[in-house]
């Protein structure tokens, strides 16, 4: 792996010396409690996947992490920062995992201009787009970012003109659905109805009473239990209509879930940022080292997208903790611009960052497959390189369209 060979020797070297130098005190924030701990325990694995490929060293020194659990909601997200920022003394934040506990860290990421904050796999656009903390970085693109390529799909491959959205009522979703709405619409489709649930729903049954049969197809904006919760209701219900999926939908946390109700996923197209049957290298690679770390009964047969993004996030830090030489120094200001003009290698592609500190990467477009042991998986359809956050719009009509909510954006043709 990229920078691995490195920063093992540079830390067996400190270490023969006897010079080891004070531990590093990474937090980790990750949502292990409630609908979405499945996502949080994936994203932990990423996490260690980087750090053993590390030998949990960089700079020459040791990296020593503290784990904090949330549970999606913003208070807890600041709990938990709070709790390894000013009781443990950590010098790096790495999280959170979910889209509004993200615009939570980014606020207390001000209030402690000396530590810094590294993202998740959290993906509201406001968290980079609205204020930014100069202290926050991220190196995972938000959720209309994943969803670029998805709406053109559905529409000029798929066929699909008409479509009703159904999805968890938060931030995240809001961005998730933002991008799709742009892009489809523009297009020429049309979405009829958006549909939304709290998050932690255990009965869907008004939902699916509810869901239009004159459309295309429904789009599922949804992650975890709730993701599961549905697919079972649903096709209890004897729902039958084509499905969209969200990015978390169709993640690996929902794919190696119990049951045969993620079956009815199987031909669901998708967008996000990997697609599990990648043939590239880099990604095969870390794939690989992603099994290595873990015995096959402690994950999944292949990383999540939380476990890719907490993975990139990490090897960001890593990166730079090692162009620093370990010395995060007064204010962190060299480690810091290290993050902001890297170019990370990361399994998916090159990632840079904007001014806000905010990713631009490519992202895939995929579909829901079954494999020949009968597991699923997505597999890769196509690719955009380079998303940046405007999903290619200019600034100014981006800026336009408004902060994505339950009605925003509007389905027009043009949001030029």
């Amino acid at each position: 792996m990229r920078n691995q060979v490195t920063m093992a020797a540079s830390a067996m070297a400190v270490m023969a010396s006897g010079a080891m130098a004070e531990p590093l005190k990474v937090g980790v924030l990750a949502t292990l409690e409630g609908t979405y701990t499945v996502l949080g325990e994936d994203g932990v694995r990423g996490l260690k996947t980087a750090l053993t490929e590390a030998n949990y060293a960089a700079g020459g020194r040791e990296i020593e992490i503290i784990i904090a659990s949330t549970d999606t909601s913003p208070d807890s997200a600041v709990r938990a920062a709070r709790k390894v920022v000013e009781q443990d003394g950590v010098d790096i934040v790495i999280g959170p995992l979910s889209g509004s506990e993200g615009i939570a860290i980014r606020d207390y990421a001000k209030t402690q201009p000396d530590i810094t904050f590294l993202n998740g796999s959290s993906a509201a656009q406001e968290t980079t787009y609205v204020t930014p903390a100069d202290n926050f970085f991220r190196f995972s693109t938000d959720g209309a970012q994943w969803s670029v390529g998805l709406g053109d799909y559905i529409y000029n491959e798929k066929g699909y003109r008409s479509i009703a959205t159904v999805g968890e009522d938060y931030s995240f979703i809001y961005t998730q659905v933002f991008g799709l709405v742009t892009e489809f619409c523009a297009a020429g489709g049309e979405v009829t109805e958006r549909f939304w649930v709290p998050l932690g729903t255990k009965d869907f049954g008004s939902i699916i009473a509810a869901l239009p049969d004159d459309v295309d197809a429904i789009y599922l904006g949804l992650g975890g239990g709730d993701a599961v919760n549905f697919l079972g209701q649903y096709q209890q219900a004897g729902g039958d209509a084509a499905l969209i999926g969200g990015s978390i939908m169709v993640d690996g946390t929902v794919l190696n879930s119990k049951g045969d109700a993620k079956n009815a996923l199987i031909g669901t197209p998708a967008a996000g940022p990997q697609a599990d049957n990648w043939d590239n290298p880099r990604w095969k690679e870390y794939v690989a080292s992603y099994q290595e770390t873990f015995a096959p009964e402690d994950r999944f047969p292949s990383p999540s997208l939380l476990a890719t993004t907490y993975y990139n996030a990490t090897s960001a830090a890593l990166t730079c903790v090692e162009e620093v030489g370990g010395d995060l120094g007064e204010g962190q200001a060299a480690f810091r611009s290290c993050l902001s003009a890297l170019k990370l290698d990361a399994p998916t592609g090159a990632i840079r960052l904007d001014d806000n500190r905010q990713a631009i990467a490519a992202n895939f477009v995929s579909e829901v497959v079954e494999n020949e042991d009968g597991t699923l998986s997505t597999k890769m359809v196509s690719m955009v390189e380079d998303v940046n956050q405007q999903l290619g719009v200019d600034p100014e009509a981006f800026a336009k369209i408004g902060l994505p909510s339950r009605d925003t954006p509007a389905c027009q043709t043009s949001y030029q």
